[in-house]
Parts: C-alpha cells; structure tokens; sequence
C-alpha cells in the first residue's frame, strides 16, 4: 500500500465515512447486534472517558464488544454539518440502537429515524431540547442520561472563587455554537453577581479565538476563568492546560480529564459514570426493552477534583476547605 493509499484510509477511518465495514457486515450475517456511536468530536476526545463509560456498562449486563456485539463509530471532526450524513448512513446499515454523544449527534439521529432506539448522553434538560415529551416518559425512540453540565457552570464559579478570592474579575469561556450558550451565560453571570464578582465573557468556536481569548484575559488583568462545557473543547484539552499555564491563569474545567491532563480544577458530572449509564439502557435495549419506556437518567455523581502540581506551579495555596471536598486530590 502506497503512503498516500494509508493516508487515506487513516482519514477514512478517522472520519467515520465507511458505509459498512467488514465487521458490521459479519456481525448481521449472523444476527450479532450493531451498535451505532455518533459523535461530533474525534476518536481521541473519547478514548478516556465516554468509550470507557460505555463498555464498562455494556460489559455489566454481559455484551462485550466483538463478542457478542459490534460497534460501528462514526465522528464528525467537529464538523457538524457532517452529522445529518452520518446518521444517516447507521440507519442505512439498520443499526439495533444508535447511542448519540451529545445534543448535536442526539439530533441528527433523531432526524434521521423514528424506529431505531437512540440513547443519548446530554449536559442539558433533554426536554427543554425538544429530544423528548418528558423525562418519566420520554415517547418515542429516545431515552438516555441528562449529565447537568449545562447547569453546573455556576458553582464551578464560586469553587473557582473560593480558591482565587483575590481576584475581582473571572473569565468566562463558552462556544457560542453551543445550544446552550445563552442558558449557561446566564446562570454564571447571576452567579457572579450573587458574590460580588464580575465577569469577562468570552467566545471561542475555533483555536484562532481561543488563543485569542487568552490573550484577552490577560490584556485585561483578569484573575481566573473558568471553561464552559462544550464537546469543541473537550477535544482542545491540552491546548487549553497549556495556555492557561503559559498565562499563570487559574482555570477551572467541568470535567476530571482535564486536571487529570495537568489542569487546575475541575467540579462536574464524571463523563465515564454517565456513560456507564448509557450502556446499561444500551444494553437494556438490545435485550427488547423500547426506549419510550425508560424514563432519562439524571446523572448523581459529582465530582471535585484538583492537581496540587499545577497549583503549586501557579503559587497557590489551596483552602483546607477545598481539600477536605475533594474527592480526588492529583500530586
């Protein structure tokens, strides 16, 4: 095979453009479930976290993938214009249930079938985003697991000023492609409000403008920021560690992977328990329950986690308080 032939067909794989591959193909030759996995992001945004979610449910009810099922993955790259098409073609592969991760891959696939279950993973009230009738009874052929990361942004903001009280001004960083942008601006600002802070909004839907916003936090001297949840930057972890300590900005992330990554702090839903939880309505699935029937799973466990290493690179001293509610502390 020729470089140029492997580049292709790293791209191809990478991509989730295959119509069929082999593996889907044996497994409905012999009547082996399929499962279809939508993603906006990348591979490499899931490896960690969702994937692990998802098998480690799967595996609890007895599926192990390649045994006794299959998965057929499909991402867009961030490309969300790519997802109509992709859902599309695990409905033309006639998937046993597709299991969307996020708002943006729960619609495609919600518009792309009214037969095929779809469990979904979320950071929102799915009936506030029209995903379902209700959460005890969601009708249709949806069902999944609310992560309320959406609504968490808030009290990331006082931990965050708990441990930089110093500081008068925090910024705030969210994509303003997310459905949820205006929700979760809201909340923080009503939040900083609440303590006397104010707070320096700021966009970014590409690396231009997240480089962009760094550097206008620091040309306005503001202390601390903390980053909204958005998929676009789950898939940025390292660059975002790497400008908040090349600019000493105290940051906090809603999710653990990123101070696992070398980050600051993090206060949000664990991404591998409410995945967990997706596969087990997954695997419910496959064994005939209908989705229509399984009320959404609001997602419980929380969890505060901080690097005492990068606190130490940024010359601070964290509160006893903080320590005492964390329930992983990374040295």
């Amino acid at each position: 095979m020729t470089a140029k032939m492997k580049r292709r067909t790293f791209i191809t794989l990478l991509s989730g453009a295959v119509v069929a591959g082999p593996l889907a193909a044996r497994a409905q030759q012999a009547a082996i479930p399929v499962i279809g996995y939508l993603n906006l992001a990348s591979p490499e945004s899931d490896a960690s976290s969702r994937l692990t979610g998802l098998r480690r449910g799967l595996n609890e009810t007895g599926y192990v993938e390649g045994r006794n099922f299959v998965i057929e993955y499909r991402w867009a790259g961030n490309q969300a214009d790519r997802l109509p098409a992709l859902a599309a073609d695990l409905v033309q592969l006639q998937v046993t249930v597709i299991v969307a991760a996020g708002l943006a891959p729960a619609r495609a696939a919600k518009a792309a079938t009214i037969s095929i279950p779809i469990v979904f993973g979320v950071g929102a009230d799915p009936v506030q985003l029209g995903l379902v009738a209700s959460l005890n009874r969601p009708g249709g052929n949806l069902t999944g697991v609310n992560g309320f990361v959406g609504e968490l942004g808030a009290k990331g903001l006082a931990l965050l000023h708990e441990l930089v009280p110093s500081t008068a001004t925090n910024g705030f960083l969210e994509n303003p492609n997310n459905s949820i942008f205006e929700l979760t601006t809201r909340d923080v600002e009503e939040a900083a409000a609440a303590i006397g802070l104010k707070v320096q909004i700021l966009k970014a839907s590409t690396d231009r403008e997240i480089d962009a916003a760094f550097v206008s936090l620091v040309q306005a001297r503001t202390g601390a920021l903390l980053v909204g949840v958005d998929i676009f930057f789950n898939n940025r972890i390292e660059r975002l560690i790497e400008l908040a300590a090349r600019y000493a900005i105290p940051t906090m992330y809603l999710y653990r992977e990123f101070v696992v990554a070398g980050g600051l702090i993090s206060y949000g839903t664990s991404l591998i328990e409410q995945y967990r939880q997706v596969g087990l309505y997954a695997a419910r699935i496959l064994k005939g329950d209908m989705p229509a029937d399984l009320p959404v799973i609001q997602a419980t466990k929380l969890e505060l986690v901080i690097n005492l290493k990068t606190a130490k690179a940024l010359g601070l001293q964290i509160p006893d308080r903080l320590l005492a509610l964390a329930d992983e502390v990374i040295e």
